[in-house]
């Protein structure tokens, strides 16, 4: 849990996502400045290497969290300065061998930044803000869908990398240094590169922990498109898949009565048809209206009123309720794993057991799921896809019983 791993009470964690474009910033930044209201120690931070924080309060944000307003803090995570502090000793490495095999300074620098690494250093950053006890609420800017669902299934991803091959390589290569190095003609990782990967991956881990507590969230924002819902749709099935909760649907930009204009009233006709597509697709799901603004919500007064009308008197802090994307009941026989997979249909699925694990892949997403201690001793007899889950049967072998 993570309170037993920060020795603290967790804060609140509300990401929000959604394709570009439909306000995820100005949802996010607007949620935080109800909380910090509240009295809530707020910070809101962006995972999107394209910041908008910033622009959305109208104050200028430096590489520490900075106060825009009573209990409310915003950080636009300096990557570099993370990049130096995570990734240094792996990059210094690289930047060894690249130029062993005689590449230039400046193109080797280029080659040793990893794709994607901005998102991995600010969620990276999520972690020591959550782990710190400084704040009773964090609220996440993420990147677009894409890319926010490619972040938040790395750290399983790397921990299985890790358990199975990291180990036997460090063993290998501390072995082998002398003679790997004459023959390979470039350096070999010393300790000290393994040890960096080693905390990269644990802290990895700890995201990952926070991220699917009972304290965190997911919150979707989209606007009444049709291709935007869809892809809504596709992110809940995908959030479920990693373990994520997702607790509510922000739709934006919802035009308001035509008052007699036609051109008017043909948009609000189709986006009717759209939001009453929107609430049967995400039935238990609260879905919150915001109405098309003459301008971009810009301050703290004005984000605050946006937000104010879009949850139109709900919480916006409420916790998740229910058991989360996964579940194990036991039965007479043995054991029925649920993994909730809104909207996935039994030919978007794929289920494979290797080990103690399971694999699942739904669509082109796919999770390597450990299984509990409880259940890597039994053998699978069943699944099937039924009421937006995925449902596996488990039998206890005659030996374990």
């Amino acid at each position: 849990m993570v309170g037993e791993l920060i020795g603290v009470t967790p804060p609140r964690i509300i990401l929000f996502t959604g394709k570009g474009g439909v306000g995820k910033t100005t949802s996010a930044a607007g949620t935080a400045t109800l909380a910090a209201r509240r009295g809530e120690r707020t910070l809101v931070l962006s995972t999107d290497a394209a910041h908008s924080l910033a622009d959305a309060f109208g104050e200028p944000v430096g590489p520490e969290p900075t106060q825009v307003a009573a209990n409310l803090w915003v950080h636009q995570v300096d990557t570099q300065r993370r990049f130096e502090r995570s990734w240094g000793e792996l990059q210094s490495y690289l930047l060894s061998v690249l130029d062993a095999a005689g590449v230039d300074p400046i193109t080797a620098e280029e080659l040793t930044v990893i794709p994607g690494a901005e998102e991995v250093l600010a969620l990276l950053e999520l972690r020591t803000h959550a782990l710190s006890g400084d704040w009773d609420v964090i609220v996440v800017d993420c990147a677009p869908t894409a890319e926010t669902l490619r972040l938040l299934a790395l750290p399983e991803a790397l921990n299985w990398y890790m358990s199975r091959m990291f180990g036997v390589q460090r063993k290998v290569v501390r072995a082998l240094r002398p003679v790997l190095t004459r023959a390979a003609g470039v350096p070999m990782p010393e300790d000290s590169v393994f040890d960096a990967v080693e905390r990269l991956h644990r802290d990895l881990e700890d995201v990952q922990r926070i991220l699917t507590d009972k304290t965190a969230s997911v919150r979707l924002v989209l606007t009444p498109e049709t291709v935007v819902v869809a892809e809504a749709r596709r992110s809940l099935t995908t959030l479920s898949l990693y373990g994520y909760r997702v607790d509510g649907v922000i739709a934006n930009r919802v035009f308001p009565d035509a008052d007699g204009d036609p051109w008017r009233a043909s948009w609000v006709a189709a986006q009717s048809e759209v939001l009453a597509e929107v609430r049967q697709s995400f039935v238990d799901l609260p879905v919150y209206l915001s109405s098309y603004q003459p301008g971009e919500p810009m301050g703290v007064e004005a984000l605050g009123g946006f937000a104010e009308a879009a949850y139109a008197g709900a919480d916006p802090l409420a916790t998740p309720t229910g058991d989360g994307p996964m579940t194990i009941s036991r039965t007479a026989t043995g054991a029925v794993l649920r993994i909730a997979l809104p909207f996935a249909e039994k030919k978007d699925v794929d289920l494979a057991r290797h080990g103690d694990e399971l694999v699942v892949t739904v669509g082109s997403y796919r999770r390597l799921l450990a299984l509990p201690a409880a259940l890597a001793r039994h053998t699978v007899t069943g699944a099937r896809v039924e009421d937006g889950s995925l449902q596996v049967k488990f039998r206890i072998d005659p030996e374990e019983s």
